[in-house]
């Protein structure tokens, strides 16, 4: 299973950092990021492999959203399929 997990907010230093760490210790894999810098808003969303998560799925979408709020930022999780569905044509 897989999660789409997007980040907005003003830029600043470890963002990336920050998130990744946080889907690490709940045994989130990165499969793919990609991020830009628009003057000095940040936007990323990042694929993640989430079968190997320690806690449940609502427990970690909690938890990312918490550190999203911690540090000034948009955080949302979703899970793959929701998210293939509402963007099917």
């Amino acid at each position: 299973m897989k999660a789409v997990i997007t980040v907005t907010g003003r830029d600043n230093i470890g963002i990336i950092a920050r998130v990744s760490t946080e889907c690490s210790n709940y045994g989130a894999n990165i499969l793919d990021i990609s991020q830009s810098v628009m003057r000095e808003y940040f936007a990323m969303i990042m694929l993640a492999d989430i079968d190997a998560l320690t806690i449940p799925f609502s427990d970690f979408v909690d938890r990312l959203a918490a550190l999203g709020r911690e540090n000034g930022l948009e955080i949302h999780t979703m899970h793959e399929d929701i998210f293939n569905t509402m963007h099917r044509i």
